[in-house]
């Protein structure tokens, strides 16, 4: 293998470089990136650069140096528009063609947007740009409105309260984030909102944009200086339309994070079978990203030693004066327990149950053995009898 081309500049598409070079690669490797910037951490956009704590020269993954030693190929502020499959080229939006012989995508995913033209005052939050022109427009006596009380609408709002600013939050479910975390930690979440000072709408359906705020789709205005967008994400994987390779819901992977010979998906814009768990997933997650990008070098550069991608998805989640840890698939998961402390006083530590095994563990101010423990029951597939059997309610 001599030439191997990254598409993404990104945390997985960095990983993939990184360990390529680590593991004995010595050929050409092209790293392809739509945004002008050198490869940035992009959980602090929605914290400390949007909170004002860091200025943008905090948020790069490695020093200039440290790139330099990789002898990377950058193609920065240049997109992906195509790839040949058969004749193993990338075309990239400046006319070029890039050879492969190996090839990794990780181009991620891009925010959802809502209808209606907010001008200047409509936000989304995916990339530096974005968190930077949010942050100018925030500030005491400020009025926004986030659509969405997901992970990231909730964590803007947070930074927004910190900062002053008068804070709206609209969400279409009863609980917000009551699929991911359930509905007792959902509540708890939408508690520490009112508590702070947000006003809350669940059950509200955002139509559009409008000049003055958002409208509802009964028609109230909901007045803001600034809209905050975060209803989710789509996959990047348009410039891959006509390639051959499948598309779904991103890039369709197999249990190798292969999707074709020689290709790998990496990071948000991959969905691959995870046999640990028994079922495909696309995790939007900072950790995911750096652990697959390294499994799929290692793939890519040792085929006949390929192993299957089966990691226990992690992610935090920092609002107000508490962090959110999460260990595991807590998606679709059918009972939860708290098994220490309290949701009240926001320390505690819950488990999740699918089919008959313990699938996944959340903690809010918990210690950090406790949250290893269960951690483990969920890499193990404990059966959730066996490790919550004294919980449950006596013939259950």
């Amino acid at each position: 293998m001599k030439q191997v081309v990254v598409v993404g500049g990104s945390a997985a598409g960095l990983a993939a470089a990184e360990t390529l070079r680590r593991e004995g690669y010595e050929g050409t490797l092209t790293l392809i990136g739509d945004e002008p910037y050198h490869p940035y951490d992009r959980p602090p956009l929605s914290k400390q650069i949007l909170g004002g704590q860091w200025e943008p020269d905090r948020v790069p993954l490695r020093a200039p140096a440290d790139l330099d030693a990789l002898g990377l190929e950058l193609r920065l502020g240049v997109a992906a528009t195509g790839l040949d499959l058969a004749g193993r080229t990338v075309a990239l939006a400046d006319g070029a063609r890039v050879p492969y012989d190996g090839l990794v995508i990780a181009t991620g995913v891009r925010p959802r947007r809502l209808p209606g033209d907010g001008g200047e005052r409509a936000h989304v939050l995916r990339t530096l740009d974005d968190a930077l022109a949010l942050r100018d427009r925030l500030g005491p006596g400020r009025r926004l409105a986030v659509v969405g009380a997901g992970f990231l609408g909730a964590e803007a709002a947070a930074v927004a309260r910190g900062l002053g600013a008068e804070v709206t939050l609209l969400e279409p479910a009863p609980v917000p984030l009551a699929p991911a975390v359930g509905e007792r930690v959902g509540r708890m979440l939408a508690q520490a909102h009112h508590d702070h000072g947000v006003d809350l709408r669940t059950g509200v359906a955002v139509a559009e944009v409008a000049d003055g705020g958002v409208r509802l789709t009964d028609g109230t205005l909901v007045e803001a200086d600034e809209v905050l967008v975060a209803i989710g994400s789509v996959p990047n994987t348009g410039w891959l339309e006509g390639s051959g390779l499948t598309l779904g819901d991103g890039l369709e992977c197999d249990e190798y994070s292969a999707a074709a010979p020689g290709v790998y998906g990496a990071g948000d814009v991959a969905r691959w079978h995870n046999p640990l768990f028994g079922t495909a997933m696309r995790i939007e997650h900072r950790t995911n990203a750096t652990e697959q990008g390294m499994a799929v070098a290692r793939n890519l550069l040792r085929p006949e030693e390929r192993r299957p991608f089966a990691p226990v998805p992690y992610f935090w989640s920092d609002q107000y004066d508490f962090r959110i840890q999460a260990h595991g698939y807590l998606r679709g998961h059918e009972e939860v327990a708290v098994v220490e402390g309290e949701l009240a006083e926001r320390k505690f530590l819950a488990v999740y149950r699918s089919g008959d095994r313990v699938a996944g563990v959340l903690a809010v101010g918990m210690p950090p053995k406790a949250v290893r423990t269960w951690r483990q029951a969920v890499a193990t597939g404990a059966a959730w009898r066996d490790a919550v059997g004294e919980l449950l309610p006596e013939g259950a």
